[in-house]
């Protein structure tokens, strides 16, 4: 018995059919963005309720700042599955503005550096994360993954015995659960046993509601309750921006992170106006504002699996919906649970092949050093763009130091003795050049000095004004340089800058 022909699509549905999301199409991956999102919530409360704490804000403020950033951030964001919410890195940016000048202020601030992200983002600053190298990257992961665990410690410091073997198990279950079945996310199965088990139990062990009170309502939109004067923005300007450029920074290394987890690429420019977008939404609510949470997504995209959306958007909307609809039972769920899932986060972003002894042997010292001097800062610091932003100018030194010693001069005599041919090669700028100038022999070369440059290029002034160095050294004794072979670039600055830099070399 033959099977009833497929009815063809119409034109509409047909034009329609790519624009519907992964999860409608594909009930495992329904089934496994929920959970995800589920999960990455229950996650979410004791952050934001500490970062509250940093910025010396009500809980609510965090959870309400948590809940708009990833539910706005899952529509006009770029990176499909990253998590963002309130973060420590945003909450000691703005710290300061709500202790000297009060709620109204920070709420300002995060609104201005919505504004300012969005500008960034429209002016191209996330093509700068181009230049941010490899080694740089391996040392961001790493030290995320440091700070993770040591954010973990503190729970593990002065409180009841249980709480260890508690921790225990969840980190089996973390680690054995997944061998067993992959249908529900061994973090979400960690968490509701240990609670089940410490409710039943009667154990008494530090829980989410110890952290703070729990929203019992949704927020409400408003202006912030400032003057809207020049001084106003004068006293906002300089947190707003600074919290714009961390916020901008973490969002983007953590897109970057997420895309070499997966093999998808993103757009880096709509991630850091969506940024700005979801910070001016979170501020006209009321919330501290946030950016990229690694840990959370981590949690969301290593853990768990979520690629889409929708777990992103399921993530704020459960954060709510827990707190206001369950939070008596989310208040009960012991801290241990959490700290396992965070430890295991940790454990699994650790790029442990970067520091394999094998691995070591082969990367070149420059590499090492940049990657190591990333994890310091940023553990010292405890801030991921400073870190980068230091690992980058390392890596830029180590480079130019590395390139600079490829270039080289070699002479060769014609046989009539008269004329010398310099043969200068490799990459000729303001590191190289200046060793170039002290390969040539003034004193003692034939009266006629040819610098062949068919296989070097110059880069900036400082190579222009070492060529003319060195001509003004053989005229002072009389000789001619004739220098030949420029491609069409160099040729052109060397035209446009030569004879013209007298003085700064």
């Amino acid at each position: 018995m033959s099977s009833p022909p497929v009815p063809a699509l119409s034109p509409a549905a047909r034009l329609l059919r790519p624009l519907r999301p992964d999860w409608l199409r594909d009930p495992k991956v329904w089934r496994t963005e929920i959970l995800a999102g589920l999960v990455v919530a229950l996650a979410l409360i004791p952050e934001a309720i500490s970062f509250s704490v940093i910025a010396g804000v009500d809980p609510a403020i965090g959870l309400f700042a948590s809940f708009t950033m990833a539910v706005t951030i899952s529509v006009v964001g770029g990176r499909r599955a990253m998590i963002s919410a309130a973060t420590g890195a945003v909450a000691l940016v703005i710290a300061p503005v709500n202790r000297e000048h009060g709620f109204g202020y920070l709420v300002a601030t995060v609104i201005l550096a919505g504004v300012l992200q969005i500008a960034l983002g429209a002016l191209g600053v996330a093509k700068l994360m181009r230049f941010v190298p490899r080694s740089v990257m391996v040392g961001f992961v790493n030290a995320l993954a440091i700070m993770i665990f040591m954010a973990q410690v503190p729970e593990m410091h002065d409180v009841p015995w249980a709480v260890y073997p508690l921790i225990a198990g969840g980190l089996a279950l973390l680690v054995f659960f997944p061998k067993v079945t992959r249908v529900v996310p061994a973090p979400l199965v960690s968490i509701t046993a240990l609670t089940v088990i410490t409710v039943a139990a009667g154990i008494a062990v530090p829980t989410v509601g110890d952290k703070g009170e729990l929203p019992s309502s949704l927020p409400t939109p408003g202006l912030p309750d400032v003057p809207f004067t020049l001084d106003t923005l004068t006293t906002i300007a300089p947190y707003a921006l600074a919290m714009a450029l961390v916020g901008l920074m973490e969002s983007l290394m953590t897109a970057k992170l997420v895309d070499d987890i997966t093999d998808s690429r993103s757009s880096k420019t709509r991630e850091s106006i969506g940024q700005g977008v979801a910070n001016i939404v979170t501020g006209f609510f009321g919330g501290m504002g946030g950016c990229a949470m690694i840990g959370q997504t981590m949690i969301n995209v290593k853990v768990s699996g979520a690629r889409t959306r929708l777990s992103t958007f399921l993530a704020g909307s459960f954060l709510m919906a827990l707190c206001v609809v369950v939070g008596p039972v989310v208040s009960d769920i012991p801290m241990a649970a959490l700290v396992a899932v965070m430890v295991m986060v940790s454990f699994t972003t650790f790029d442990w092949h970067s520091i394999a002894p094998a691995t070591l042997r082969r990367m070149p010292a420059g590499e090492i050093t940049v990657m190591v001097i990333t994890v310091i800062v940023v553990v010292a610091t405890d801030n991921l763009a400073i870190g980068v932003v230091v690992g980058s100018i390392t890596a830029m030194v180590v480079f130019a130091k590395r390139v600079a010693r490829l270039a080289e001069a070699t002479a060769v005599v014609d046989p009539d003795g008269r004329t010398v041919v310099y043969r200068v090669t490799g990459e000729l700028f303001f590191a190289s050049s200046n060793d170039i100038v002290g390969r040539f022999d003034y004193a003692g070369d034939p009266d006629k000095v040819v610098i062949d440059l068919s296989a070097a290029h110059v880069w900036d002034a400082s190579s222009v004004a070492a060529l003319d160095a060195i001509g003004a050294k053989y005229a002072e004794r009389g000789k001619t340089v004739e220098i030949t072979g420029l491609n069409e670039q160099s040729a052109r600055l060397h035209g446009t800058l030569s004879g013209e830099l007298a003085g700064s070399h």
